[in-house]
């Protein structure tokens, strides 16, 4: 018996939307599980990829109201209540293994982009050292990693670094959580010759995340970042 049909059998893959053991094997998420899933699709905000009401529409209602130093972002599917329970499965059960479906089908969506973009690095969003100690590990790093694999195209996890830890997210509205962030993203180990990166994170829902390590990027001289996630919010 091969190695890979051992570890099969003893921890068979789980799905991330129903957590039971996926069938057929060989798959990462069951066929009908994979139909609850609300993939995002055209059309959708130029800026940040939410879904608008029709072509006419360039920006949704968010990115006409708040300034955005980002170049744009693309997600794979809404934050729904599917999503919502498959997230938190992730961050707070520890089923790290949801990732390789969300990074695979990341990768399979979104090869074309990523390559018109040309990003130079993948840059995970950090979270703080004590909360990933809590957790023992964050979920953006692997998410990078497993799209990284896929478009060849390396990790740079010491870019960005987290070293304030704000408070909860949950119940600010978006000035409040941006005025949260501030100062929470420092450089780290800027390498040389980078000037496009593509972020990584799970969730974008107002955008604040990802715009404060936009700006902490650019004090660094970065020119051009992009970002994608695996889930966001619903266009207004």
């Amino acid at each position: 018996m091969k190695s890979s049909q051992l570890i099969d059998l003893l921890f068979p893959r789980r799905c991330p939307v129903c957590d039971d053991i996926v069938i057929p094997k060989g798959r990462k998420i069951c066929p009908d599980c994979l139909k609850q899933l609300s993939f995002v699709t055209n059309p959708v905000c130029k800026k940040c990829g939410k879904k608008v009401i029709s072509t006419d529409v360039e920006y949704c209602f968010d990115c006409t109201r708040h300034k955005r130093s980002f170049e744009s972002g693309r997600a794979l599917i809404h934050y729904d209540e599917t999503a919502k329970m498959s997230m938190a499965k992730i961050k707070y059960k520890n089923k790290r293994e949801y990732l390789d479906f969300y990074g695979e089908a990341i990768a399979v969506r979104y090869e074309k982009w990523i390559s018109r973009i040309k990003p130079d690095v993948l840059i995970p969003v950090p979270v703080h050292p004590t909360r990933q100690r809590e957790r023992g590990f964050n979920q953006a790093h692997i998410l990078a990693c497993r799209i990284g694999e896929s478009v060849a195209i390396p990790v740079e996890s010491g870019m960005l670094l987290r070293n304030k830890k704000t408070v909860p997210q949950k119940g600010l509205n978006p000035a409040q959580r941006l005025k949260n962030l501030e100062e929470a993203f420092v450089l780290g180990n800027v390498t040389t010759g980078v000037e496009t990166v593509l972020l990584i994170d799970d969730i974008y829902t107002t955008g604040s995340t990802i715009e404060a390590c936009t700006r902490a990027l650019k004090r660094a001289g970065i020119k051009k970042i992009y970002f994608l996630t695996i889930c966001i919010g619903l266009g207004q």
